[in-house]
């Protein structure tokens, strides 16, 4: 019995993985707002619609601010735990170069050349950076594979 990893894409995996760990970045580091019940009448026209359906502002602004806060959450802890499956030079990398709150600012030669220590060269930095999006894009489920030509 054998078992083949599958070949990703690389160019589409590494842009789904940024773009996760970028949405992570904004799910930790801004508040969440919560939406509130507008309790004053408006001046707005409103014109005769059906009468017998009925809504629950209230509610249905207490279930979107229950729910996108624990879904906000849960994304967050689930990319934590990936992140921390990790191997350390890999789990460095990531949480070095995308995870940190000014990590917007940083760049890959930045990285690699003043958070390693001793510094390391910009093809070691990419093939370690690569291994860490396989394996996060894998255990994320957010894997890319190349199409059969």
């Amino acid at each position: 019995m054998s078992f083949e990893l599958p070949e990703l894409d690389r160019k589409a995996t590494q842009a789904k993985v940024e773009e996760h760990l970028e949405r992570y970045r904004l799910f930790k580091y801004l508040t969440f707002e919560e939406r509130e019940a507008s309790i004053t009448a408006s001046a707005d026209i409103r014109y005769h619609g059906p009468t017998n359906q009925t809504g629950d502002q209230t509610g249905s602004i207490a279930i979107y601010n229950a729910d996108e806060y624990e879904q906000r959450k849960r994304f967050c802890e689930r990319t934590e735990k990936a992140v921390k499956r990790l191997p350390p030079m890999e789990r460095f990398l990531i949480e070095a170069r995308y995870m940190s709150d000014d990590s917007e600012y940083l760049t890959d030669y930045n990285v690699y050349c003043f958070k390693f220590q001793p510094p390391i060269s910009h093809v070691t930095y990419g093939k370690i950076r690569w291994k860490a999006f396989y394996r996060l894009a894998l255990n994320l489920n957010i894997a890319v594979t190349k199409q059969p030509e």
